[in-house]
């Protein structure tokens, strides 16, 4: 008894120091392990977000790049996204269907439902299709660049959202890694 009450506040001291919508992607999507490096040569992890990948710039998508699984990749989603946004997560980039080689996406993805390499682009919360990047209302924002290795093309039409997406990909994961780059409006006009 005393046993299963010890596993049980392990448990729940485990959970409690996940994000919540982290904790809730992953448990009710069957996500696997990080196995994903992603990277971009416009700002390292943990980073500051230059300005031209912002709403306060040129607000073009940023270049990504990350590591591919040994194998069994039939494709790519992308998943950007601020947890620091009032009231709940704010959606910036969905993409899916990206090709498994190569694992990239170059700078400045047309903001339209067909990207050049063949992958498509869902709705943010912006109400539009493709990126648009920070713009927060006050104080340092963290922006999440998710990527998911699947073992299927998806058969959804563009424009899905992240919801639709966490739900086509159920199952389908093989690998998953995110690049995090933050960002501030103060000072900055």
């Amino acid at each position: 008894m005393l046993r299963g009450i010890l596993v049980m506040l392990a448990l729940a001291m485990t959970l409690c120091s996940c994000s919540g919508e982290a904790r809730r992607d992953a448990s009710a999507k069957g996500v696997a392990k990080m196995g994903i490096t992603v990277k971009s040569s416009a700002f390292n992890d943990g980073g500051m977000i230059p300005k031209k990948y912002t709403a306060d710039g040129a607000d073009v998508s940023p270049p990504l790049s990350w590591t591919a699984p040994s194998n069994g990749v039939k494709s790519y989603a992308l998943i950007a996204d601020d947890p620091d946004a009032p009231g709940r997560v704010w959606v910036h980039w969905v993409a899916y269907n990206l090709p498994a080689d190569p694992a990239e996406l170059a700078e400045n993805q047309p903001k339209q439902e067909h990207l050049p390499n063949g992958g498509l682009q869902g709705m943010n919360d912006m109400r539009k299709i493709g990126y648009n990047g920070p713009a927060p209302p006050s104080g340092v924002h963290r922006y999440y660049f998710k990527i998911c290795a699947l073992d299927t093309k998806l058969a959804l039409k563009p424009g899905a959202t992240k919801a639709e997406l966490l739900n086509a990909m159920e199952g389908h994961i093989l690998a998953q890694g995110q690049l995090m780059g933050r960002y501030t409006r103060e000072g900055k006009f």
